[in-house]
């Protein structure tokens, strides 16, 4: 398991990259140009930028995240093959750099989704939050207004704010798009884009919905082991892979994680290992890594990828903003770094079983 840590870049970033390095086990950094529109091609001296910035503080930039997919795409617009051509380029500059992975995600408008930014939990800290019956009751528009309001002024990748300011023609162009026409579309993107990631040394892995189930009545692929499994058998190769998120699956109570990173270990070259406290009513909060704190038994999919031999990238997930840290929502330094030595320690610990077997 090789660790790695998000980071947003110079500037956008409440975390440096010194501290990163200071973290044991963390090898390199997971990022992205934020501040490129998306479907844009990404530009060989920026990516050259970020990449001498992370080498100066001994870190690797072998995993991106996110190379955002051009609404364009997922609609199956004509303009749809013009997106799709930058994306190949960025794939080819981006390998001229070294990076093995790219986390992307295919969810139509909304990226990740919550209604609370930082509820507060019982020990004090806050964390984000997802309330079932809100998501079902809000207009779109006042969701956008409150991840916005609580973006301590960073940038937040899938929440552009020119994409959302072409929000009812989004909701409008997608009256007609369903599963089925969702997947004839990733299906389309992908047999154009795995061959290149192939030649290049890459492997695409495709981030889960987040959360698990339809938002907005919009139609969402990445919910279960079922769907996963058809996702790797629309284009069979080894470039096709999985950023499988505990996290985001684990949303869903019918998702079993440990089992479904047992399935799926040698098409997983980038995992993202955080818990949620799942409540009865559907809302669900995120916690502490510790499998106690949580709904989803991390120390069983830690095991899981130890059994399978595990040699892709990990990093830990959101974390809740502890000490009174000022941070961005959900990516402050002490409770990820928490979250990786809890990682590392049931490692080590099946380390040493396993040389006492």
């Amino acid at each position: 398991m090789k660790m790695t840590f998000r980071w947003y870049g110079e500037g956008n970033d409440s975390v440096e990259l010194s501290q990163i390095r200071q973290i044991p086990g963390v090898e390199g950094v997971v990022w992205a140009l934020h501040d490129v529109p998306v479907g844009d091609v990404w530009p060989m001296e920026r990516i050259l930028e970020v990449k001498n910035q992370a080498e100066k503080a001994g870190l690797h930039i072998d995993v991106v995240e996110s190379v955002n997919v051009h609404e364009d795409i997922k609609l199956g617009l004509p303009t749809r093959d013009m997106y799709i051509e930058n994306y190949k380029k960025t794939i080819e500059n981006l390998a001229k750099v070294g990076v093995k992975v790219i986390c992307y995600n295919f969810m139509p408008v909304f990226d990740w989704t919550r209604t609370d930014l930082f509820k507060e939990l019982e020990d004090g800290s806050t964390a984000l939050f997802y309330e079932n019956a809100k998501v079902a009751d809000v207009d779109p528009m006042e969701l956008i207004k409150t991840v916005s309001k609580g973006s301590e002024g960073y940038t937040m990748p899938g929440w552009e704010p020119e994409k959302f300011a072409r929000l009812e023609s989004l909701f409008a162009a997608y009256k007609d798009i369903d599963d089925e026409k969702l997947w004839e579309n990733l299906k389309y993107f992908l047999e154009q884009i795995v061959p290149v990631a192939e030649i290049n040394g890459i492997k695409m892995a495709i981030h889960p919905d987040d959360p698990p189930w339809s938002i907005f009545g919009l139609p969402r692929l990445m919910t279960s082991g079922d769907n996963l499994r058809r996702l790797l058998n629309l284009v069979d190769s080894p470039s096709n892979g999985l950023t499988l998120c505990s996290g985001s699956l684990g949303a869903s109570p019918k998702n079993d994680i440990p089992s479904i990173v047992r399935e799926f270990a040698d098409r997983i070259p980038f995992t993202h290992i955080r818990n949620v406290k799942i409540y009865e009513n559907g809302d669900f909060i995120e916690t502490s890594h510790r499998t106690c704190d949580g709904s989803i038994d991390i120390y069983d999919v830690v095991k899981a990828y130890h059994e399978a031999g595990f040699k892709g990238y990990a990093r830990p997930d959101h974390g809740r903003h502890i000490w009174g840290e000022k941070c961005r929502p959900g990516y402050g330094l002490y409770d990820r770094a928490l979250g990786i030595m809890y990682m590392w320690g049931i490692w080590d610990s099946l380390n040493r079983q396993e040389k006492r077997d």
